[in-house]
């Protein structure tokens, strides 16, 4: 028997299905709540509500689990490379031999951008924030490719395939211009017979005579890292992705609009803030356990624990903490961020203040520490994530407009200003 949910309105009892979804979760649909009863639900931040249907990614935070088209993150992080993850993510399916193949090649031969992109790089002041000059430069990147950036839904769509691999392989040519832009160096060229992080590092930090040699599996760690940030459900860039394309806007316009969200330190600025706090507790000569009280005490905040959706271990905590300890070994790096960075886990997750509250390490806790060691910019960070995103930005842009029953998303709100007030001449005021 079909489940309803019940709602009473004064004397008045209205019935509404109750929706199940793959894994068991239950929403009540509410799509009709305003014409049957002019009653709309208030719910700030959207933390209760459900915003669509989608068969990307499911989490449940309670229990810690991340799954990418039904596979754990922990499986992928083991099997599989950030290529056939975005791959799966963005069609649901792994690729076979011959079509990874093909995505890996369209991908290698589009990681150039035209010269004029260059030219209009150069007009950003060397002091730019590098999410605004990636932002602009995405959106500007459509222009050149006005086929696949129509607005016309049905002809963005004929030519899907192609964009996607353009904007998977572009952003990191266009984040390699950014970091050599800003550091006063001539960009480098990528090379087909790389692979995508370790084409990535090359466009970074090779020299015009001097290719960039990786010795420490650095470029394997980049790809997990970008790999754990593939997808990640309903977050606040993933929703204004699905919100721009909901208005009939082209892929590139609708990722540029996600790398704005992303752009603010309560979403993407994560792994950063991490960065600096561990930095400054290193600078007043303390090892963590005095950050710890301080943070208990309410006199510092504890950045890289806790997360909005899990309530539980973020399962990519665990697997970046393990990749991180490895590549500071490997580098031979003496980092004493990492050392306060364990003493801090250790300390939150041996300390009842932080179990009861369920304050666990997040991702961004040690994706920092790979960042760092990697010689990205603290300022880069948030470059990275978003380099990590594109394909569930992608496959959410997809997802909408492929649904022929997709409206374009309208909020309602509360409106708390003043009644209805007489306009009064500006010579009586």
């Amino acid at each position: 028997m079909d489940k309803k949910a019940t709602i009473t309105i004064e004397d008045q009892s209205y019935e509404y299905p109750v929706m199940v979804g793959t894994e068991n979760e239950h929403a009540i649909d509410l799509r009709s709540l305003r014409k049957d009863t002019g009653h709309i639900t208030f719910d700030e931040g959207y933390g209760n509500t459900g915003s669509c249907e989608s068969e990307i990614t499911f989490i449940d935070g309670e229990k810690g689990i991340l799954r990418n088209r039904g596979y754990s993150i922990e499986e992928l992080a083991e099997h599989s490379f950030f290529i056939e993850t975005a791959y799966l993510i963005i069609y649901g399916e792994l690729p076979t031999n011959d079509e990874l193949s093909a995505f890996r090649l369209n991908i290698a031969h589009n990681a150039n951008v035209h010269t004029r992109l260059e030219n209009f790089m150069l007009g950003f002041p060397r002091r730019s924030s590098p999410m605004a000059v990636l932002s602009s430069m995405l959106n500007a990147l459509g222009t050149y490719y006005p086929q696949m950036a129509s607005n016309n839904r049905q002809q963005d769509l004929e030519y899907f395939d192609d964009a996607a691999a353009f904007l998977i392989s572009k952003v990191r040519t266009l984040a390699a211009m950014i970091y050599r832009n800003q550091t006063g160096q001539p960009y480098i060229y990528p090379r087909n017979d790389l692979h995508y992080a370790g084409n990535f590092l090359h466009m970074m930090f090779s020299e015009p005579y001097h290719d960039y040699e990786d010795r420490s599996g650095l470029t394997n760690a980049l790809d997990l890292f970008f790999m754990l940030h593939a997808d990640h459900e309903q977050n606040c860039s993933t929703s204004t992705v699905r919100m721009v394309a909901s208005s009939g806007a082209n892929l590139f316009a609708s990722i540029s609009a996600g790398v704005c969200a992303l752009w603010g330190p309560l979403h993407g600025g994560a792994n950063t803030a991490v960065v600096r706090m561990l930095e400054e507790i290193y600078r007043t000569g303390d090892d963590g356990s005095k950050f710890i009280e301080n943070a208990k005490n309410g006199k510092a905040k504890l950045m890289g624990f806790g997360h909005r959706v899990y309530k539980n271990y973020d399962p990519r905590a665990k697997i970046v903490g393990r990749v991180a300890e490895g590549i500071v070994q490997k580098m031979g790096i003496k980092d004493p961020l990492l050392d306060i960075a364990k003493n801090l886990e250790q300390a939150a997750l041996n300390d009842d203040y932080f179990v009861e509250r369920k304050l666990y390490p997040n991702v961004d806790f040690y994706s920092g520490i790979i960042l760092k060691a990697a010689g990205i910019p603290v300022d880069m960070f948030t470059v990275m994530f978003a380099i990590g995103r594109m394909p569930g930005w992608i496959a959410n842009w997809r997802e909408i407009a492929l649904n022929p029953a997709s409206r374009i998303h309208r909020p309602r709100q509360i409106y708390t200003g003043s009644h209805l007030r007489p306009y009064v001449p500006i010579d009586q005021r």
